[in-house]
């Protein structure tokens, strides 16, 4: 079983034994005891109190500034530290490699039989090829390590890939982790590739290194005591990525089912080559978000005929074949939320939808869009597109038999009464919060203004459009809806629950 870590980071002796308390209430398996951190460290009078004080197994860690740490002095005083840190029990030392056979001599290979060594690299610029990562590793085991740490950083996501094929065929025990947003697959997925050891914070303020989650992430929304061998990843290909609430939601409901899968924010600079690069059966489904929801369409094998006429795609699938199909969700969830809020202020023929002959005017031709201007087409609505790059709103309302319009002509734009206004751009969410796709003063032109940004939940737009009398449509309505959709397809048709999901959207966005 992986080891879930807690670097205990803290400037004085008090506080990192306080800390190490509360690695042990948040079931924690080990903590990195980081002496490097501690203001005015006197190893004699405070490594005994640090170790008396550790409820939990203890790694200490005296990381030089050379290998990224705090450490200024000598090595001389480094390895008496951790020497003395070995004679009073401790359960491993983390030592680098480029000191290790130093640090070996310097104790005459004489080290207790019950701590074991872990010899550590770390590489704050990138990830190596598969080949050096590999060699790296067979180096630290010739110095006679028992446990192999390679960190290092990752620039695109599809580097942590390298990372996986190493450890899977480690013969020693390896901590392979790489750092930063992108690495976060690495840190997560370390129960799944056979990691020793994986490192969770106790908040963002007390890390170590770039990219660590929290303990609670980890083991609340990430399950990752139940991760193995056969867990199936699914995740959100986005970017950014960090602001959404897509992990949260998906992972809490798969855990209600007992679908053996886990559900991870996937930061992306180019979907066609995560795929290709992940393309594991094990990697089974993924979302798509800004802005890869076009781009997923030459990506897929095979379309869903929706997702196909829309151009646009939110769901991916693989196969067992190892065959990619697309689908759509977004235009249920958007078009459904808007249909329910209309209510019954349609047409009185219950086959119509309400929106049938209603002006829908359909800011973004993004992703988004595309589906929610095809799905207004699809029930009856007359539709224009509006964007800041007008020959992307030519092109969208050609292919649906719309209107096209330039962004800046939305603040004059009122040719009748009752339109609904659907903002489908990203203009407004977290952490841009103060962008709107219209002036205020235009608001009061429609009946009902829908944003199908959901983080935060009351965007400028929604705000604005309450404070002018309008009647608002939140975008956490379809995100909970095109998630149900979503959830099916990645479960194989196991029903969404739809309670669960509705009260982790109103407790996290």
């Amino acid at each position: 079983m992986t080891l879930l870590c807690v670097p205990l980071v803290s400037r004085t002796v008090e506080e990192m034994v306080a800390d190490a308390a509360a690695a042990a209430v948040a079931t924690a398996d080990l903590v990195e005891i980081r002496l490097d951190f501690i203001q005015g460290f006197r190893p004699r009078e405070h490594l005994p109190q640090l170790l008396r004080g550790c409820p939990l197994p203890a790694v200490v860690t005296y990381r030089p500034s050379w290998e990224g740490g705090q450490y200024e002095g000598d090595d001389t005083t480094r390895f008496e530290t951790l020497q003395l840190a070995m004679e009073l029990g401790v359960d491993y030392v983390d030592i680098e490699l480029k000191a290790a056979d130093n640090f070996l001599s310097f104790i005459s290979g004489n080290k207790p039989e019950k701590c074991k060594l872990i010899v550590s690299s770390h590489n704050y610029e990138y990830t190596p090829s598969c080949e050096e990562i590999a060699n790296l590793v067979a180096r630290i085991q010739a110095v006679g390590a028992d446990i192999v740490k390679v960190a290092t950083t990752a620039k695109d996501i599809v580097d942590v890939s390298r990372m996986f094929q190493v450890m899977v065929h480690c013969q020693a025990p390896m901590i392979g982790l790489v750092m930063g947003e992108r690495g976060l697959i690495s840190r997560v997925l370390a129960p799944k590739f056979g990691g020793y050891v994986t490192f969770g914070i106790l908040s963002a303020t007390k890390t170590s290194a770039s990219g660590q989650p929290t303990v609670e992430e980890l083991l609340d929304i990430y399950n990752i005591r139940h991760i193995g061998p056969d867990t199936k990843v699914l995740g959100l290909i986005a970017n950014p990525v960090k602001q959404s609430k897509s992990p949260v939601l998906h992972n809490k409901c798969l855990q209600s089912v007992g679908y053996n899968a886990v559900y991870l924010p996937l930061l992306g600079d180019n979907l066609a080559s995560f795929l290709g690069t992940y393309s594991s059966p094990d990697f089974s489904g993924f979302s798509c978000s800004l802005p890869f929801k076009v781009d997923a369409v030459q990506c897929c094998d095979e379309h869903d005929p929706v997702a196909k006429s829309i151009g646009a795609i939110n769901t991916i699938i693989r196969r067992p074949d190892g065959k990619l199909v697309g689908y759509n969700t977004d235009y249920i969830g958007a078009i459904s939320a808007i249909e329910d809020a209309i209510g019954g202020s349609g047409s009185k023929d219950a086959c119509m939808s309400p929106l049938a002959g209603r002006l829908v005017v359909v800011v973004g031709a993004g992703g988004a869009g595309k589906a929610i201007s095809y799905g207004a087409k699809e029930k009856g609505a007359r539709v224009v597109v509006a964007n800041r790059t007008y020959e992307k709103a030519v092109s969208l309302a050609n292919a649906i038999g719309g209107q096209a319009l330039r962004l800046a002509d939305l603040e004059s734009f009122k040719p009748e009464e009752g339109m609904i206004l659907a903002n489908a751009t990203s203009l407004g969410m977290y952490p841009n919060v103060d962008g709107t796709p219209i002036p205020k003063k235009a608001l009061r032109f429609y009946e009902m203004v829908f944003d199908a940004v959901y983080a935060p939940k009351v965007t400028r737009l929604l705000r604005e459009a309450e404070e002018s009398g309008v009647k608002v449509v939140s975008g956490v309505e379809m995100f909970v809806r095109q998630a149900m959709g979503q959830f099916e397809h990645f479960t194989g048709g196991i029903e969404a629950p739809e309670d669960l999901m509705r009260q982790l959207a109103a407790k996290y966005t």
